[in-house]
């Protein structure tokens, strides 16, 4: 009689595990690193807004406001707990301070996006790490 092979030996079944964790061990990083990148995309999309409302207000006015107030935008998000504009004539300066919920490596951090008078804004400013910031911004 012939005896049939049933299951998985124990070998086979560390073999399994260890793929597994070799897979969890490159996974886990990489979506923190996602997540973190979505958070401060965030930060840069809740910025578009201003972009357009700093610039009516700058064409209206030949400056630009002294609070977010005045062009009626949203201030916060999910994950930015806030955001101000620091103008100084013909310069402004829009800070995206990421909340204390978000992924480590981005919390508290801010954002700074800057202009002149010619609206070239410029995303490069603040303490939040290359890695997790979008290609326009790096």
């Amino acid at each position: 009689m012939n005896k049939l092979q049933q299951g998985f030996t124990l070998i086979e079944l560390m073999i399994v595990v260890a793929i597994i964790g070799i897979l969890a061990a490159v996974a886990i990083p990489s979506y923190q690193d996602y997540t973190a990148r979505a958070q401060v995309t965030e930060a840069v999309s809740l910025t578009a807004a201003f972009k357009t409302g700093l610039a009516e207000f700058y064409a209206d006015s030949g400056s630009y406001p002294s609070n977010l107030t005045a062009i009626g935008t949203t201030t916060s998000g999910k994950y930015v707990a806030s955001m101000a504009v620091t103008s100084g004539g013909s310069n402004v300066t829009v800070t995206a301070t990421m909340g204390t919920g978000t992924n480590p490596g981005v919390s508290g951090s801010t954002l700074l996006l800057t202009s002149a008078d010619s609206l070239q804004w410029d995303c490069s400013g603040g303490d939040i790490l290359a890695k997790y910031r979008p290609t326009t911004c790096k």
